[in-house]
């Protein structure tokens, strides 16, 4: 008999039953009609499992799992005597059903996903120890599909809409607060610089004249930019200068 690469097998005799040896690979005698090689594949081979389920909030979760196994070698005798050569069809369904139900139920449904990491190292470590009492060794186990109800998917799309919502209208109040906040203060400024400008005019008539020269420099640089050819001649009323001068007389 040739055993394959990745294989092992053992022998079943019509005269002493299942023999306790295991063929590794290569070519092996046998006595033909009397012993026959069951044949193992002890590569790890995966399989998804999907179980439906309940959370510790009672909501019901579709979760799937994926699961890389393979035999426990020096007991493949004992594999074939008490589970035969489907081992892995006979037990990992089940198993993999009743450590699901029983993690997810230690869980709420937010929890699911807010510690999912947490969630998949009590798959592992539960499945890996039941999996051991049938021989069976696993790689690797990890959570590759979560499903909620219709129900609390829109109700968390509409929890997560009703906290945008919020932070969205805090945000435009604050906004509202600073601007009104800038007002005042804008507003605060213009009257104080109002008040100190009409101090400046009681005590001193040299500020009124600067701001007449700076007046009357402004309106000769616009006529200046917009003259072209024609010319315009003005005197000191054309150029503000005399507005304390009115200001005089109507005063008095």
């Amino acid at each position: 008999m040739v055993i394959e690469g990745g294989h092992r097998a053992v022998i079943y005799s019509r005269i002493g039953g299942v023999s306790n040896q295991i063929f590794g690979e290569g070519t092996h005698l046998r006595i033909p009609w009397i012993q026959t090689p069951i044949d193992y594949d002890v590569r790890a081979k995966p399989r998804i499992i999907s179980s439906l389920t309940g959370t510790k909030d009672l909501q019901m979760v579709n979760i799937s799992c994926r699961v890389l196994s393979r035999p426990n070698v020096p007991n493949l005798p004992q594999i074939y005597r008490t589970l035969g050569q489907d081992y892995d069809e006979r037990v990992l369904p089940s198993i993999v059903n009743e450590v699901l139900k029983a993690v997810v139920a230690q869980f709420n449904a937010s929890q699911l996903i807010t510690q999912r990491e947490s969630v998949a190292r009590l798959v592992r470590d539960s499945l890996s120890r039941r999996a051991a009492r049938f021989n069976i060794l696993l790689d690797d186990v990890s959570l590759t599909h979560l499903a909620f109800s219709p129900e609390f998917t829109a109700a968390v799309e509409a929890k997560q809409v009703a906290q945008q919502e919020a932070q969205r209208a805090a945000f435009v109040v604050d906004r509202a607060r600073q601007e009104k906040q800038a007002t005042v203060v804008r507003a605060q400024g213009e009257a104080r610089s109002a008040e100190l400008i009409g101090d400046a005019i009681k005590k001193s008539r040299s500020y009124v004249d600067l701001r007449q020269i700076e007046n009357a420099r402004q309106i000769a640089a616009l006529i200046n930019e917009a003259g072209g050819k024609n010319k315009m001649y003005l005197d000191a009323e054309g150029l503000g200068l005399n507005v304390l001068e009115g200001a005089d007389k109507r005063s008095s």
